[in-house]
């Protein structure tokens, strides 16, 4: 079965919601790095679901407790090679990420590649409703 082809953004609507999501982006690592659950909880929608590196599945209110917890602490987190699609009223953004920090007693300094969808919502507002990271395995590194 074909897939469905979104409406057609208007150009200047695809420069608009591309700086805006570049912006959440942003405003995503930050949160991530400053443990701003406040702030990720603004951008994730209610019906979020995370999928971390070693295939665990969050909510968002698990995600949301991981930070304020500080069970997940990030101290470094940069991004490169971002690219956003858009559909409509749908964003999908890719990237790569080095970072390094920690889950509980578990490390997790490396390279990562990363999915994240948004939606925009009949409010207007971009909302991160799926994220998926994908650890990026390195020469040396076992299976």
């Amino acid at each position: 079965m074909p897939a469905v082809a979104a409406p057609a953004t208007p150009r200047a609507h695809r420069h608009e919601y591309r700086h805006e999501i570049d912006q959440l982006e942003e405003a995503w690592r930050t949160a991530m790095l400053k443990a701003g659950s406040d702030a990720m909880n603004n951008l994730l929608a209610d019906d979020y679901t995370g999928i971390t590196a070693t295939g665990l599945i969050q909510t968002k209110q698990q995600t949301l407790d991981d930070l304020r917890t500080g069970t997940l602490k990030l101290t470094g987190l940069s991004i490169y090679d971002r690219k956003v699609r858009l559909y409509g009223a749908t964003a999908v953004v890719t990237s790569q990420a080095e970072l390094t920090g920690s889950r509980g007693d578990q490390e997790l300094t490396g390279k990562y590649r990363y999915t994240r969808v948004y939606i925009r919502n009949a409010q207007g507002q971009w909302k991160i409703v799926s994220f998926e990271a994908s650890r990026i395995q390195e020469n040396g590194d076992h299976k």
